[in-house]
């Protein structure tokens, strides 16, 4: 039932990695489409998109970053150990096609969530140019991953400490200045998507990217998760996870996921206080 089997710390032990036993989800999941986890009976339900997955040994693989009292719970979770429930796969699987030249452009644990997207472009006879970014090298995760599914490859960090220093607007800015490019894939920070979207919409350029709104039950029937699209409320848990990038109201997203910012910090310190 959802045993952990393999473990590993990542970005100055801030990123968590999960291999978890899941042979029917597995099987299934296909790029883009998400999990829910619950760590025990009475703990939060936490949507997680697949970094990967191995049908053949039937695990699923999660990458999260610790920021409250549930992916804390999670992170003190060892080898060996079940979560108490495991959902999925859940949201829309990303369209994949062969369409030309396409950028992929990932920042923090969003690079988890592009990977499979990218290897399946490039599976799909794409040529695919791929630009990760983190505040400094030693918080990059993935590079070796993202480098084998691209070929055209690019580093970005805040402080210079690796590749180019600076955005990874910037970098993504100068691609679409030099190539014909068909199709852009932004996952990461909001304002990273955003400015991303901004970028690409000047240019004319088709543009996805990944929403990760508050959610619940993950089926369409709580309405946590909803999203403006193009003057429309959507779900992202059932239209989504992935919108066009230049039609979301990414301000309206981001006063949403502050919400319980307070109560998540005051958790955190008491759950923290109590090991």
């Amino acid at each position: 039932m959802a045993k952990i089997i393999n473990r590993e710390e990542m970005a100055q032990g801030t990123i968590i990695l999960n291999e978890i036993e899941a042979p029917r989800i597995a099987s299934k999941a296909k790029p883009g489409q998400f999990v829910i986890l619950q760590a025990k009976e009475n703990g939060e339900r936490i949507p997680l998109t697949m970094a990967d997955t191995n049908p053949e040994k039937g695990t699923i693989t999660i990458i999260y970053m610790v920021l409250g009292k549930s992916t804390a719970t999670f992170r003190d979770m060892s080898i060996g150990e079940e979560y108490y429930a495991l959902i999925g796969p859940l949201g829309m699987p990303t369209h994949i096609d062969k369409v030309g030249k396409v950028v992929c452009v990932g920042g923090g644990t969003g690079i988890a969530v592009l990977h499979p997207i990218t290897r399946a472009l490039k599976e799909a006879g794409n040529d695919v140019t791929t630009i990760v970014g983190a505040r400094s090298y030693d918080l990059l995760i993935m590079e070796e991953q993202m480098k084998n599914v691209s070929d055209t490859f690019h580093i970005c960090t805040d402080d210079g400490s690796m590749g180019h220093h600076g955005f990874v607007t910037d970098v993504l800015k100068e691609t679409l200045e030099q190539e014909d490019i068909a199709l852009v894939v932004a996952i990461g920070p909001i304002p990273m998507m955003k400015f991303c979207s901004m970028i690409t919409k000047e240019k004319g350029v088709k543009t996805l990217v990944s929403l990760n709104p508050i959610m619940v039950d993950g089926t369409g029937m709580c309405g946590c998760c909803r999203v403006t699209v193009d003057g429309e409320t959507k779900f992202a848990c059932v239209d989504g996870p992935e919108f066009d990038g230049h039609n979301v109201d990414y301000d309206e997203l981001s006063q949403r996921l502050v919400a319980y910012l307070d109560d998540e910090k005051a958790s955190m310190e008491a759950y923290e206080k109590s090991k």
